[in-house]
């Protein structure tokens, strides 16, 4: 078919449903972790890429974003497609396409003329053990490799966290007093003797159900067990900094395949990736650490059946809200640009999208719990029906930039 086909697709679609976008789980693996399995996929296909490739632990959200796993990635790994009703059968289409060819209609003529493209995307990651201490870098340092830089940040799902696995907790950047010596002495000490012992060096905090913290791009971290929703910039580059985790020794390209080859060795350079004041800040937790938000006063959300809350916020490069919507009730949602969802608890519908959050997923199977919303839509206000008498409806959006319902939530350090 053709972008023309596709695009009229697209848009029989959109007026079907409201300005909702139906979307086909995107399934990641990392080879260096172990999969904490609640992602709600059938305990048969964590493997399903082949053991060499790694467990799958991520599902990424509205992402228009390929992973990056080197020469283990599969094609499209990373990618979101929308589901469409054809003639001659559902038809597959990537996100990223659709924006591509019209995403004036998606995302809107703001972002599309300021960004050209879907900057942000969110997904699952869910490990049975820490991730290495690792960082982000900013646009700066991976411009010339034409990629951009990646802040980030996290919230923990309590219906997503029955089990805390192996280390719930998470270090963030370095011990106040640590020089910057410190730090090039345990990376030129990479795997002498298996551990680096770069964690001497950081401190770590307890993770709380419920929560979050904002992750700025330069900013050393080694994320904890819990099963974490992560909105962030659209972008997978990371160095690590820790060369060996639970026993795994790392190999060294994990600490160099974002440097520069003619700079590898420059080790002054390779510090320049860190955010320094950000990474000593003696008060870290107080400047980054995230509790939700009400969007509206609690009492006139209750009254009408629902309660949604930011719960990633403080930069004007994405946000995300939990919308929780009550048994039996019907909303109408308004927000300030489009948004990609996920279903975390409930069923009902979305517009006149049915929703409904599985209990457990086949490796290439269907789901109705992740949708992708229109600026139009988001704007004019989406309908949200509760089919459950008991249970409640609960939903995790995340926003791309400049969104104006946040701009007050914005923190500068």
């Amino acid at each position: 078919m053709t972008s023309h086909d596709d695009r009229r697709l697209v848009e029989e679609e959109l007026k079907r449903n409201g300005g909702v976008l139906r979307l086909i789980p995107a399934w990641v693996t990392r080879s260096f972790l172990v999969p904490g399995r609640r992602l709600k996929l059938d305990p048969r296909d964590y493997y399903a890429y082949g053991g060499a490739k790694g467990g799958i632990d991520e599902r990424w959200l509205a992402s228009t974003t390929p992973a990056d796993n080197g020469e283990l990635t599969a094609p499209d790994e990373g990618l979101s497609f929308a589901l469409l009703e054809a003639s001659g059968g559902p038809r597959r289409i990537k996100l990223k396409d659709i924006i591509d060819f019209m995403g004036e209609k998606v995302i809107g003529e703001a972002q599309m003329n300021k960004y050209g493209r879907l900057m942000t995307f969110a997904k699952f990651f869910d490990n049975q053990g820490p991730i290495g201490h690792h960082v982000h870098p900013a646009d700066d340092f991976v411009k010339s490799l034409g990629l951009l830089g990646k802040p980030e940040a996290y919230y923990f799902p309590p219906q997503l966290n029955n089990v805390p696995q192996n280390f719930p907790h998470t270090f963030f950047g370095l011990n106040p007093d640590v020089t910057k010596d410190q730090v090039i002495a345990r990376l030129k000490a990479w795997a002498e003797r298996g551990d680096n012992n770069i964690l001497d060096l950081s401190r770590a905090f307890r993770l709380e159900l419920g929560t979050g913290w904002n992750v700025p791009p330069g900013v050393l971290h080694a994320p904890g067990s819990l099963l974490t929703y992560e909105p962030q910039r659209a972008s997978d580059a990371a160095l690590f900094f820790q060369s060996q985790v639970e026993g795994r020794t790392a190999d060294l390209s994990a600490f160099l395949k974002y440097v520069p080859p003619d700079r590898r060795g420059d080790y002054d350079f390779i510090l320049g990736v860190l955010d320094w004041e950000k990474n000593v800040d003696p008060h870290f937790r107080e400047h980054y650490f995230l509790r939700p938000v009400p969007v509206a006063e609690e009492g006139l959300m209750a009254e009408r059946g629902f309660r949604e809350t930011w719960v990633v916020y403080g930069t004007d490069l994405f946000c995300a809200k939990e919308l929780t919507v009550r048994p039996g009730r019907r909303v109408t949602i308004t927000d300030g640009g489009s948004y990609g969802l996920i279903m975390i608890q409930g069923h009902g519908r979305l517009n006149q999208v049915p929703v409904e959050t599985p209990a457990m997923i086949r490796f290439g199977q269907l789901t109705r719990d992740e949708m992708f919303v229109t600026e139009a839509a988001a704007r004019q206000g989406v309908v949200i029906e509760n089919h459950s008498d008991c249970e409640d409806l609960v939903m995790l959006k995340h926003l791309g930039p400049d969104n104006p319902d946040a701009a007050g939530l914005i923190r500068r350090f």
